[in-house]
């Protein structure tokens, strides 16, 4: 069993999608971050940077593991799934994009949301840069999908690390139909049932973001 630590973020669906998608079993612990619950100091035991998500496998002598990308590494190991390990290019291929992910699209794009959406107008200058380094950060995504239904040809954790930020295209005011590779992959995604089911761990009102 997975204890599941969670709240409706980015970072937060990625394991979600992950979860459903195994159907390994899991319980969601909500983690109000806009209440400061991840500064709780039993989640700091959990979670020693107070971020969201974080997992304890109590099959596992109740290990306790924070940052996105290790725990899906952890739990593609575990299940066995959505982690070739046999190809060693596609093994490396699906690590290469997963920390692409961490390392670019996610952080960037979370400083797009703090500039452009929740406080547009208070720096120009950074509110352009980051802008200009989303829709790089798109078109190279876009390039990686041409001829490939998914980041790395089959399904992986590389495609469940990216989608929720790229469901966040409408907060970064980028329009996927200049992109339409990603938007090809986007719906293609959207289309699972686990990752419908995934966008409302914990429950929220949050409507899922169909490009028009």
């Amino acid at each position: 069993m997975i204890e599941f630590y969670t709240w409706f973020t980015p970072n937060g669906r990625k394991v979600a999608i992950l979860l459903e998608e195994t159907g390994i079993e899991y319980n969601t612990h909500s983690v109000n971050i806009g209440k400061d619950e991840q500064f709780d100091p039993a989640f700091l035991k959990i979670s020693p940077n107070n971020k969201i998500p974080a997992i304890v496998d109590t099959d596992n002598n109740d290990y306790p593991l924070f940052e996105t990308g290790a725990i899906m590494l952890y739990l593609a190991e575990k299940t066995g799934q959505f982690l070739n390990t046999t190809d060693r290019d596609a093994y490396w291929r699906t690590m290469e994009w997963l920390m692409w992910q961490m390392g670019g699209f996610g952080p960037i794009l979370g400083q797009v949301h703090h500039f452009t959406k929740y406080n547009p107008g208070i720096s120009e200058y950074a509110q352009t840069r980051y802008e200009t380094e989303a829709r790089r950060l798109y078109t190279v995504l876009n390039t990686r999908l041409e001829g490939r239904e998914f980041i790395v040809d089959d399904y992986s954790i590389a495609d469940m690390a990216v989608w929720p930020w790229a469901a966040r295209h409408n907060w970064q005011e980028i329009d996927l139909n200049e992109y339409p590779n990603v938007r090809r992959w986007y719906m293609t995604m959207l289309d699972r049932p686990a990752v419908q089911r995934a966008w409302n761990i914990p429950e929220n009102d949050q409507p899922l973001p169909v490009p028009e």
